[in-house]
């Protein structure tokens, strides 16, 4: 599972790294949450744009909104069998950007630490995601997304059973053709990111709330 995730980083770092424009309403969040509004790079005809999106996925024939609370992830494993999601990952596929994800790992004692996960380049990624728009029943337009989930590599299994879909940057072109592709190519993305290139540590339980949304979240503990 991916709950709460971060994009820390100024508007030209992420241009940098994407080539592409961000939005003017972009600023760094520090503690992203579910049913908020997330950065993801989109396939508009031969362009790549930067777009936001509400994260909990809506799908175009869902009759009300309530089933995003249930669609924030996708397990990579069951995409095309699951009618949530097998149309959007035949043509609407995105990279959600961040710079770094939270998980909870257990305390013999059973109490719960918050632990966030980067790439030791610092660098921003994409998550693999899923994007719909969706009209509600007062002809409100909605655009969703689910970031999919995988196995845990070596670095997470201790902590998680799964890990958000981390896109190589090699592969990242291949993830946003919006042309239909064959599952056994998608899946050479759908794995668990290079352990090596990753680290983690803990950090304040100040993350444990969405109503925090600073630094403090990222920095690491010395509790």
């Amino acid at each position: 599972m991916c709950g709460r995730f971060s994009l820390t980083l100024n508007a030209e770092q992420i241009e940098s790294r994407f080539g592409v424009s961000v939005p003017q309403s972009y600023r760094p969040r520090y503690n992203i949450a579910p049913t908020q509004e997330i950065l993801a790079l989109i396939s508009e005809g031969q362009s790549r744009i930067l777009q936001n999106l509400r994260w909990g996925l809506i799908p175009h024939w869902a009759k009300d909104s309530k089933i995003a609370q249930k669609l924030i992830n996708a397990r990579a494993e069951t995409l095309w069998e699951k009618p949530s999601f097998r149309d959007a990952v035949r043509r609407r596929r995105c990279l959600i950007i961040a710079d770094g994800f939270y998980e909870w790992r257990q305390t013999p004692q059973g109490k719960k630490i918050p632990v966030y996960v980067r790439l030791k380049s610092k660098e921003p990624f994409g998550f693999a995601g899923l994007w719909e728009t969706w009209q509600s029943p007062d002809g409100q337009t909605l655009k969703t997304c689910t970031i999919i989930t995988t196995e845990p590599n070596e670095l997470i299994k201790p902590i998680h059973n799964r890990m958000p879909v981390i896109v190589p940057r090699d592969l990242e072109e291949l993830w946003l053709d919006p042309s239909p592709k064959a599952r056994a190519e998608l899946e050479r993305v759908l794995r668990p990111y290079h352990a090596e290139e990753l680290e983690l540590f803990d950090v304040s339980s100040a993350v444990n709330s969405p109503t925090n949304d600073g630094p403090e979240c990222v920095q690491p503990s010395h509790n």
